[in-house]
């Protein structure tokens, strides 16, 4: 069947009608808390890197070297020719800061999620999943092709009815973030804990937001809620707090032995290229050495929340430095974001299918880069551009 291009361009009208439709706005510099767009500097608060990693010079300097050294690709997939020192060095530091027995690295968090859920799970076993779960959790759980719930955001109590209705000694797998990429709140993971011993249930958890800023190490929500020994496995990212690329899920030896011969996403795609590797593993490194970066990190996130807080936006329930403004109609949200980069400002609308219906959003993350200058001048121009369009 041929596909007409009408349909391409029909499909683009009315993604363009509903506020909907999607562009690319390139950054012409490093990502940083300044960056240069459009040729003029402006101030960046969309990005992920929240400990300012990505530009640190022993994460730079650790890539160049590995690059210099086993070139820019790796060459292969890990279990063809692909597996080089970066990466077993890598796997060792991250079972080591994770304290597990050991770990696997997968390209991207979105090839972990659907590598690894459709082999915890399939056909007559149960998912039952956050109703907020990123779209790399949906789309392993229909990979899986168990059947799959979703529960309330955070409602425990709902999750335990679902629970409870399930089949005696059914398979069933629980599904969360950790910290949630869109609200920025965190999983109420102890309650999620019980609930999965009780019922005799596996729980996978999302740690790709918390991985590096939370707890009182950096490692993550798991950490948060001294959960490491109940919890026997989850997966975080390389490309957020650690400022590189890539993720890692962790747990004991078996089940990463298990992972590395079944997980199609890890088995059948090209290892990072090295110098990745190497400036993941140099990135854990600085997390643990300079617990500084997290103390700024949430300072700046107090502060930034309490100016917002000030200027009468509304919030999500953030309990991180993802700090949504809810705005709710697609377009408003659009041409807020217009007018935050008109006054200087970098922070895209976040719009469906991204977050449900009628929550369309700015989404605004600081990291431990910006300076308090630069978080004043960022208010008065999220104040400015609020009352041109018509938010405060």
């Amino acid at each position: 069947m041929t596909v007409s291009t009408n349909h391409f361009q029909d499909t683009l009208q009315q993604l363009t009608a509903q506020s909907l439709r999607r562009s690319l706005l390139p950054l012409e510099s490093a990502t940083g808390p300044i960056v240069s767009y459009a040729g003029r500097p402006v101030i960046l608060l969309s990005s992920n890197d929240y400990l300012g990693l990505a530009t640190h010079p022993e994460v730079v300097q650790a890539a160049i070297e590995a690059t210099e050294r086993y070139g820019a690709g790796s060459g292969a997939s890990r279990l063809v020719s692909g597996t080089l020192p970066p990466h077993a060095s890598l796997e060792a530091t991250l079972a080591t800061f994770k304290g597990t027995e050991a770990s696997l690295v997968f390209g991207a968090g979105y090839l972990a999620n659907v590598g690894v859920i459709p082999n915890l799970v399939g056909r007559g076993d149960l998912i039952l999943a956050d109703r907020l779960c990123h779209a790399s959790l949906i789309d392993g759980c229909r990979l899986s092709h168990a059947d799959f719930r979703v529960f309330r955001h955070g409602d425990c109590a709902h999750l335990e009815t679902l629970l409870g209705r399930r089949a005696h000694h059914r398979r069933t797998l629980i599904i969360t973030e950790g910290l949630f990429s869109m609200d920025g709140d965190l999983a109420p993971l102890p309650d999620l804990v019980g609930l999965a011993e009780r019922y005799n249930a596996m729980l996978y958890v999302d740690d790709a937001h918390g991985t590096g800023i939370m707890g009182a190490t950096g490692r993550g929500t798991v950490e948060q809620f001294d959960l490491e020994r109940r919890i026997p496995f989850h997966m975080g990212t390389l490309g957020k707090a650690l400022g590189s690329y890539g993720a890692y899920v962790v747990g004991s030896h078996d089940f990463v032995q298990y992972l590395l011969n079944v997980a199609r996403s890890f088995i059948f795609t090209t290892a990072l290229p090295p110098a990745i590797a190497a400036a993941a593993s140099t990135a854990i490194a600085v997390v643990e050495r300079e617990p500084e970066r997290r103390a700024r990190l949430w300072a700046n996130r107090h502060y930034l929340f309490n100016g917002l807080q000030h200027q009468g936006f509304r919030l999500t329930p953030t309990a991180s430095p993802i700090l949504p403004v809810l705005i709710g109609d697609a377009a408003k949200a659009s041409a807020f974001a217009d007018g935050l980069l008109a006054h200087g400002v970098y922070a895209t609308a976040i719009r469906p299918p991204t977050v449900p219906e009628g929550t369309s959003r700015i989404r605004f993350t600081v990291t431990a880069a910006h300076t308090t200058d630069q978080l004043d001048e960022a208010l008065e121009a999220i104040k400015f551009a609020g009352r041109e369009t018509g938010l405060l």
